[in-house]
């Protein structure tokens, strides 16, 4: 167990956690959330001991070992990979060193024998002599090949060195495992592979995660950092907004009795176990929801942005029809071959590929901001679009007001007022001098709800999204995939997002450099599916 007894941490006059008591317990999966800037990388600084609290102290029991995601991707580059991996149980590691150390002495004394016993005894009892085939085991799942395991970490790309820290911190069965956005940089298929292991994990997990699709699958608390403190929620996080949802509901409902209000809460809980029967999840974790009190369902202070996609008019039949397009890379590589597409009214597609680059480039020359080497496409004579690009940074180069960008993109003489833009704004949590800040300075996620505010006065009846989830934070995610489910028009998009892609698209469409695969169905059957598996390996081939 892993407790945390009477935390605190200011920075000057800003007070970040207030007096904090959480107990993190053996078996448990944590699912670290908040609003962006409320300090959760900070908590788990503070957790691994990367970070000094003001007040307060963590505490772990004796002998017990606890496992981080290393965020320094350099940090290794002198380290073999395979050892670097084993590096992530310390004590193995310096019995490992000091053996090595010894043996190799020209001049091997009795004291040295006596040492070498005393070290051997120690790295049988650690399991010593299988912790190379365990870290390769790890790797080769996280998707490094055999090949690379003796290369120095200086040697690969940063996206493999960012699988190699998760293996190091999954090494050697820690009792506590804390991981900070562990799914960056992994495919699917890795991601699946991790979310078994971590449900098969018995010891103590702390995730911070933007993936709802991985917390959904993996937790079985949500750790809520609100306001300076923290509470703990049984369920995952789905469970966690959904009912927190609801009971912000009750609690506006003035005329609902106490009863009524009990018997709501009980009857959601019994539909979220019935459907929570149907996931990846173990049972154990399921039953966790058996024994939930209904007290421990409150309304949260969160706030969600206010996105709400409108069409000006309704589309005609005719939407985009895409014949023969064809493009290469400047260096020759093929991105998108002879791609045929009717895009039929109401179509939500999710665009897919192994090549991120190949969507972005597709979405660029739907948008003309790319030429394609050849094919047609055309956009029926109703139709209005809407684009968020990959990248928005020539956006934002000017130091506009926030009010004074907006107002570029506004369509009437009613939405160029100043009164309408600010309420505007507010809806996207750009509050009272917030709005006035200019669009030079605004971080990430501030720029991408810049971007959507811009989408939503445009109108349009066909909206166009590269990897819309960039920089967001989950509520500004939950609140996006809301707007673009109850959307009535039709959506092109492509988002590493799982749980966006599985609930908005009812088309999938993959781009491979040999042609596309084109289906009817949820994102979850797709992946599933055994005949599309086989025409992946033909056309990535």
């Amino acid at each position: 167990m892993l407790a945390v007894n009477n935390l605190s941490l200011q920075f000057g006059k800003r007070v970040l956690f207030d007096d904090v008591n959480v107990k993190f317990v053996n078996g448990n999966c944590y699912g670290v959330i908040g609003a962006n800037g409320a300090g959760k990388s900070t908590f788990l600084k503070i957790l691994t001991g990367d970070q000094d609290p003001t007040t307060g102290q963590i505490s772990l029991e004796p002998g017990k070992r606890l496992a981080v995601l290393k965020q320094d991707h350099f940090e290794f580059d002198d380290n073999q990979v395979l050892n670097t991996v084993i590096m992530g149980h310390t004590r193995l590691y310096e019995i490992m060193t000091e053996k090595d150390a010894l043996y190799a002495k020209a001049d091997f004394t009795d004291e040295d024998g006596m040492r070498t016993a005393t070290l051997e005894g120690e790295f049988a009892d650690l399991e010593g002599w299988n912790a190379e085939t365990d870290a390769a085991a790890l790797l080769s799942n996280l998707g490094i090949d055999e090949s690379k395991h003796y290369m120095k970490m200086e040697e690969l790309s940063n996206d493999l060195k960012v699988r190699v820290l998760l293996a190091q911190a999954l090494f050697g069965n820690p009792d506590v495992l804390v991981l900070d956005e562990p799914t960056n940089d992994l495919d699917l298929t890795t991601i699946s592979w991790l979310e078994d292991f971590l449900l098969d994990f018995k010891n103590t997990v702390i995730v911070v995660s933007h993936d709802r699709h991985f917390l959904d699958t993996v937790c079985t608390h949500i750790c809520d950092i609100d306001f300076s403190k923290i509470n703990i929620f049984t369920g995952n996080y789905s469970f966690w907004y959904q009912s927190s949802q609801l009971a912000a509901r009750q609690r506006a409902d003035k005329n609902k009795k106490a009863e009524e209000k009990k018997k709501e809460l009980q009857e959601f809980i019994a539909r979220f176990s019935a459907n929570a029967a149907k996931s990846k999840q173990a049972t154990s974790r399921r039953k966790m929801m058996d024994n939930l009190d209904i007290e421990e369902i409150q309304p949260s202070s969160r706030k969600y942005p206010g996105i709400t996609f409108n069409q000006e008019r309704d589309a005609g039949n005719q939407i985009l029809n895409i014949e023969g397009l064809t493009k290469r890379s400047e260096d020759g590589e093929m991105l998108i071959n002879d791609f045929t597409l009717v895009v039929n009214k109401g179509d939500k597609i999710g665009f897919v590929s192994k090549n991120s680059v190949a969507l972005t480039t597709f979405f660029e020359i739907l948008n003309g901001n790319v030429t394609a080497d050849s094919g047609e496409i055309t956009f029926g004579t109703t139709i209005s679009t809407a684009y968020l690009p990959n990248e928005n940074h020539h956006y934002f180069e000017a130091k506009l007001p926030l009010i004074d960008w907006l107002r570029q993109y506004a369509q009437t003489d009613e939405e160029k007022e100043e009164v309408y833009l600010r309420t505007f704004l507010g809806r996207m949590l750009f509050t009272g001098e917030e709005a006035m800040k200019t669009a030079n300075v605004l971080s990430g996620g501030e720029k991408v709800r810049c971007m959507l505010s811009k989408m939503m006065l445009a109108k349009a009846n066909l909206l166009m999204m590269d990897e819309p989830t960039n920089h967001l934070d989950l509520e500004s995610i939950t609140a996006l995939n809301n707007a673009m489910s109850e959307f009535p028009g039709t959506i092109l998009f492509t988002s590493h997002d799982h749980e966006l892609v599985n609930t908005v698209a009812n088309r999938i469409i993959e781009i491979t450099p040999n042609g596309i695969i084109d289906k009817m169905m949820p994102y979850d059957d797709y992946l599933k599916d055994d005949k599309i598996s086989a025409q992946q390996e033909e056309l990535y081939a």
